[in-house]
C-alpha cells in the first residue's frame, strides 16, 4: 500500500513539474530597448533600519539608464531607530513614516505611498536591492508595446561561497522557475515584492490590500492573484534580463528559517487554487521523501525505495531549476546535490513549523 501511495505522489508531481518546466518555454523573453522612454514611475521602497543598504539601492537607481524627470522614489520608513536623511541625489527622492492601520508593516507602507503617488506606474522593491541599470527602461519598452496594468519580474541573489548563500539561490530558482512556468501555463500565482509594477489605477480598482490585511505579509501575492482573479488579460510577468533585481541572502539559518515560514504561512489564504494545490503536492513531496527515509530504516520499505524516490526527485528539479539559473544568473549551479538532500528536510520542518510556532520579521514576532 505504502508503494502505491509514493508512487502516486511521484506521479503527480513529476506531471505538475514537468508542466512548469514547458509553461517556462512559452515565455519568450523580452530584452528590447529601442523605444524612446515615456513612461513615469513611482518607486515605492519600504524599509526598516536599513542604512546601510539603501545608499546601496540609491546608488544605483543613480545609474539608471532613464530620464530622471520621469520617475520619482518613495522611501516608507516603518518606525526604524534612527531616521534616514537624504541628500545629493539628482532624482526626486522622499522620505514618509509608515501610518500603521493594519497587521502587516509592508502593506501598510505602499497603502501610505500611494497617497502621494504622483505618476501612473508604481514599482515596489526592497531596501536591500540593486537595480539593473536599463530596468525602468525595459519595463517602459514593454508597457508600450503591451496593454497591461501589472508587471511582475524576477529577482536573484548575490551569493557568497558558503553553502547558506547557495542553498537560497537553488530555492530561490525553484520559486522563480514555478513562478514563470505557471504564468506560461495561463496559471499565474506567485511573484515577488522587491521587482512588482502596477498602475496605481489598477489598484485603486482592486481596492489595494482589502481582504488580506490581517495576513502580516503577502503584498506581492494576494494582489497579484486578486487581479488575476478578475483580470487575468491585465497582468503579465516580464521575463528579461534587464530587469532582475539582485538582493542579498540572508546569513544564518534561523533567519532563513523564518522567512521561509513567513514565506509559507500564506499558502493557505491563497486565492488560487493552483497555487494551493502545488504548495501542498510540494510539502507532501518533500514529506513523503523524509517518511520513505524512515520507513526504510525501520524495515518497512526496501532499502533502494528512499534512492529511487530521491533521484527522481532530484532528476526533475534539476531541469527546473537549472534552466532558472541560466536565465537569472551567469554563475554556474554550486551545492546542487547537498542542497537537494537537506531541502525535503528543511521544508518539512518549515511547514510543520508553520502550523505551531511563530516567526520574527524586521525585530517583530508574528
Amino acid at each position: 500500500m505504502s508503494v502505491i501511495i509514493f508512487g502516486l505522489i511521484i506521479l503527480m508531481y513529476l506531471i505538475t513539474i514537468g508542466w512548469l518546466i514547458y509553461g517556462f518555454t512559452k515565455i519568450n523573453q523580452f530584452e528590447f530597448i529601442g523605444l524612446p522612454p515615456k513612461t513615469s514611475f513611482s518607486i515605492i521602497v519600504p524599509f526598516r533600519n536599513e542604512a546601510d543598504n539603501l545608499p546601496v539601492l540609491l546608488e544605483s537607481f543613480s545609474q539608471l539608464n532613464y530620464p530622471t524627470d520621469l520617475f520619482e522614489v518613495i522611501l516608507v520608513d516603518d518606525q526604524s531607530d534612527k531616521e534616514f536623511k537624504v541628500s545629493g541625489l539628482k532624482f526626486n527622492v522622499s522620505v514618509v513614516n509608515t501610518v500603521r492601520i493594519s497587521n502587516s508593516p509592508k502593506k501598510d507602507a505602499i497603502t501610505t505611498a500611494m497617497q502621494i503617488v504622483k505618476t501612473e506606474w508604481v514599482i515596489t522593491t526592497d531596501a536591500d536591492c540593486v537595480v539593473h541599470k536599463n530596468w525602468l527602461l525595459a519595463l517602459d519598452n514593454y508597457i508600450q508595446l503591451h496593454h497591461v496594468s501589472m508587471i511582475a519580474g524576477a529577482v536573484t541573489y548575490k551569493c557568497g561561497n558558503s553553502f547558506l548563500h547557495h542553498f537560497q539561490q537553488l530555492d530561490l530558482a525553484s520559486l522563480q522557475g514555478a513562478t514563470i512556468g505557471s504564468f506560461g501555463i495561463k496559471k499565474g500565482f506567485m511573484c515577488n515584492g522587491a521587482n512588482f509594477a502596477y498602475t496605481k489605477s489598477f489598484f485603486q480598482k482592486l481596492k489595494g490590500f482589502d481582504g488580506n490585511s490581517a495576513i502580516a505579509s503577502g503584498d506581492d501575492v494576494f494582489l497579484l492573484q486578486k487581479a488575476i482573479a478578475k483580470y487575468p488579460e491585465k497582468v503579465a510577468y516580464l521575463k528579461s534580463k534587464n530587469t532582475i533585481v539582485t538582493t542579498k541572502p540572508l546569513n544564518n539559518w534561523k533567519s532563513l528559517f523564518y522567512q521561509r515560514m513567513r514565506w509559507a504561512s500564506k499558502t493557505t489564504s491563497y486565492q488560487s487554487d493552483f497555487g494551493k494545490r502545488l504548495g501542498l503536492l510540494v510539502f507532501v513531496m518533500n514529506f513523503g521523501l523524509v517518511c520513505c527515509l524512515g520507513l526504510t530504516v525501520f524495515g518497512i520499505l526496501p532499502y533502494f525505495s528512499p534512492v529511487f524516490y530521491f533521484l527522481i526527485k532530484f532528476g526533475i528539479d534539476t531541469v527546473l531549476i537549472q534552466q532558472t539559473n541560466r536565465f537569472l544568473t551567469k554563475h554556474k549551479i554550486h551545492y546542487l546535490l547537498l542542497s537537494s538532500l537537506w531541502y525535503p528536510v528543511f521544508s518539512t520542518a518549515v511547514a510543520l513549523f508553520c502550523l505551531f510556532g511563530k516567526y520574527e520579521w524586521k525585530g517583530r514576532r508574528f
